[in-house]
């Protein structure tokens, strides 16, 4: 299957605004359930991003930020994951394992703008000093732009221009490493709800984790 320009383009704007969550930690429409379900809307097979989006969430689980530190970014993740599916009709499984190099590049691009972005500190404090409310909001609207701008772009390259080599990719792929990479796509989502798991299963945490369950 073939992603349009104008799908294309619609994955980079539903990109700028859940990117744009992501770096807030806001509604967390970022998680991949949501964004591979969108993506799912966007490229007309919703059941397709139901079952991507269903297996790297689980995958992703355990993997959350915590300070300055940036897990695999689950955002291109649930893009990645369903486009791959649907270019190359390949399986969730599949399209779960091809789908983290692009999840480990939006990690490092994420964290490049956090090193970078500490040279507006010195702008920011020195407006706080100064009462200057206006330049810190400035400087906050700028930096999210953009990141939000930087997904947008990404998931546009990742998604409509590189469809074509992504396809030729996978059907070049011998047998075996198919077959590998589907087996890794199944453990994955194990390894990431143990490692949830690992923080949850606390005696007196069990009763919520019933009930969320349930």
């Amino acid at each position: 299957m073939q992603i349009t320009l104008m799908q294309g383009l619609m994955l980079a704007i539903a990109a700028i605004i859940i990117g744009v969550d992501y770096w807030l930690e806001a509604l967390f429409i970022f998680r991949p359930l949501v964004v591979s379900t969108v993506t799912g809307i966007i490229l007309g097979n919703v059941q397709l991003g139901l079952a991507t989006g269903a297996l790297t969430e689980l995958a992703f689980a355990g993997l959350t930020p915590a300070g300055g530190t940036q897990p695999p970014n689950p955002v291109l993740a649930g893009f990645m994951s369903t486009t791959i599916a649907y270019t190359a009709g390949v399986s969730p499984e599949i399209a779960l394992g091809l789908c983290l190099p692009f999840s480990f590049l939006m990690q490092y691009v994420i964290l490049f703008f956090y090193s970078s972005f500490s040279f507006f500190m010195a702008g920011a404090d020195k407006a706080a000093e100064e009462g200057n409310v206006t330049k810190i909001r400035n400087i906050n609207i700028t930096t999210t732009l953009i990141v939000a701008l930087s997904y947008g772009v990404i998931v546009f390259a990742c998604t409509y221009l590189a469809q074509e080599p992504m396809a030729q990719f996978v059907t070049a792929m011998p047998a075996w490493l198919i077959h590998g990479l589907e087996v890794a796509g199944g453990i994955l989502p194990a390894i990431g709800f143990g490692m949830l798991l690992r923080v949850m299963m606390k005696a007196k945490y069990i009763p919520f984790f019933i009930a969320g369950f349930l």
